[in-house]
C-alpha cells in the first residue's frame, strides 16, 4: 500500500514512465506494471501514453487527500532540516526554524515520541564557518532568471570584478559555492558565495560565446600520492580526491586522481598542508612545488632565528 500511496503521489505531479517510477521506488519495471493494474482495479483513473513523452498519468481533477506523515518521513524530514541549520547562512534562515517547529506540533504524540531518540542520535555533520552572506537570496534570484550578473570577487590571488551568469547554488563543506559561466576567464567557474559582493544585475555581454568544450575534454593533471591515516580523514571528502583514494596497506592510503588543472594551485597549497601526512609521488613538478614552499618556509623561520640571536 505504501508503494501504491507513493505511485499516485508521483503521479499528482505529472506524467511518469514505468522506468522513471522503477527507479524512483527502487522496484522493478515489472512490479510498476503490476501496481498501475492494481490502482486501475481499484477505481483510480490513470491514463496512459505511448512515445518519447509518454507514460502514465492520473485524469485530471484526481486528488489524493492531506496524508499524515509516518513515523519514518516525519523523521526524514527533520533530520534533513536538522541538517540545515548547520549553515551559518542559508536562503531561508528564519524557515528552516518554524518549518520543524510546525512539523512537530502537527505530529501525533506517539510519533514525536518515537522519533526524538532518534532525532537526538543522529547528526548530519557541517563544519562551522564563520561568514555572512546576505546577498545569497539575491544571487539564487539572479540564478533562477536566468540573468548576468557583475559581482567583486576575492580569491587566493585576485581582488576584481567579475561579470558572470550563474548557473546552479549549491552548500557543501560547510560553504556555499555557485557554478557559473564566467566571461572574465572565458570559461566555467566554481565561485565561493561568501567572497563575493557588490552584486548587480548587467546585460549579457556582446561578445560572450557558450563554452563548447565536453567536460571530459578538459585538460587535468594525473596526481597520485601516500597519504598515512589522517591525511586520508583530511582529504576523504574533497569531491577530487575522496572517490579515489585506496587502502593498500597498513597506515598506508594511495590517491589517485586527475585534477583539472585549473585547480593546480589548490592542489599545491593542500599537499603542503598536509605536511608528513602526504607524499607526492607524481607528478615531479607538484614535488618540485611542495618541496619549493618547504624550503621557503625553512629558510623564513631560520632567517628569524638569526635575527632574534
Amino acid at each position: 500500500m505504501d508503494r501504491l500511496m507513493a505511485i499516485i503521489m508521483a503521479l499528482q505531479h505529472g506524467s511518469q514512465t514505468a522506468s522513471v517510477l522503477s527507479e524512483r521506488l527502487e522496484v522493478s519495471r515489472r512490479t510498476i506494471l503490476r501496481d498501475i493494474q492494481t490502482l486501475s482495479e481499484i477505481g483510480v483513473p490513470l491514463g496512459a501514453a505511448s512515445g518519447p513523452n509518454g507514460g502514465y498519468s492520473l485524469m485530471e481533477g484526481f486528488q489524493l487527500p492531506p496524508l499524515q506523515l509516518s513515523s519514518r518521513e516525519a523523521l526524514c524530514v527533520l533530520f534533513a532540516l536538522q541538517g540545515l541549520t548547520g549553515y551559518t547562512d542559508t536562503p531561508f534562515n528564519g524557515e528552516r526554524w518554524t518549518v520543524m517547529d510546525k512539523i512537530r506540533s502537527i505530529l501525533p504524540q506517539d510519533t514525536s515520541l518515537s522519533i526524538a531518540p532518534l532525532l537526538n542520535s543522529m547528526e548530519v555533520e557541517v563544519p562551522k564557518r564563520v561568514y555572512n552572506i546576505p546577498h545569497l537570496e539575491l544571487l539564487l534570484e539572479m540564478t533562477v532568471k536566468g540573468k548576468w550578473i557583475s559581482v567583486f570577487y576575492q580569491s587566493l590571488n585576485h581582488r576584481r570584478n567579475l561579470l558572470i551568469k550563474p548557473l546552479k547554488i549549491f552548500a557543501a563543506h560547510g560553504f556555499w559555492y555557485c557554478d557559473c559561466n564566467s566571461n572574465t576567464h572565458g570559461e566555467n567557474r566554481r565561485l565561493r558565495v561568501d567572497r563575493m559582493s557588490d552584486i548587480a544585475e548587467v546585460d549579457a555581454p556582446e561578445d560572450y560565446a557558450e563554452p563548447v568544450r565536453p567536460r571530459s575534454q578538459v585538460k587535468t593533471v594525473h596526481i597520485r600520492a601516500e597519504l598515512t591515516y589522517k591525511g586520508m580523514l583530511q582529504v576523504e571528502r574533497d569531491e577530487h580526491v575522496g572517490e579515489h583514494i585506496e587502502h593498500v596497506g597498513d597506515e598506508r592510503w594511495i590517491a589517485d586522481f586527475h585534477l583539472p588543472e585549473s585547480e593546480w594551485e589548490w592542489s599545491v597549497q593542500l599537499f603542503f598542508s598536509l605536511g608528513l601526512d602526504a607524499t607526492v609521488i607524481m607528478p615531479e613538478k607538484l614535488r618540485a612545488e611542495v618541496r619549493h614552499r618547504a624550503e621557503q618556509l625553512r629558510n623564513r623561520y631560520e632567517q628569524a632565528s638569526a635575527e632574534e640571536s
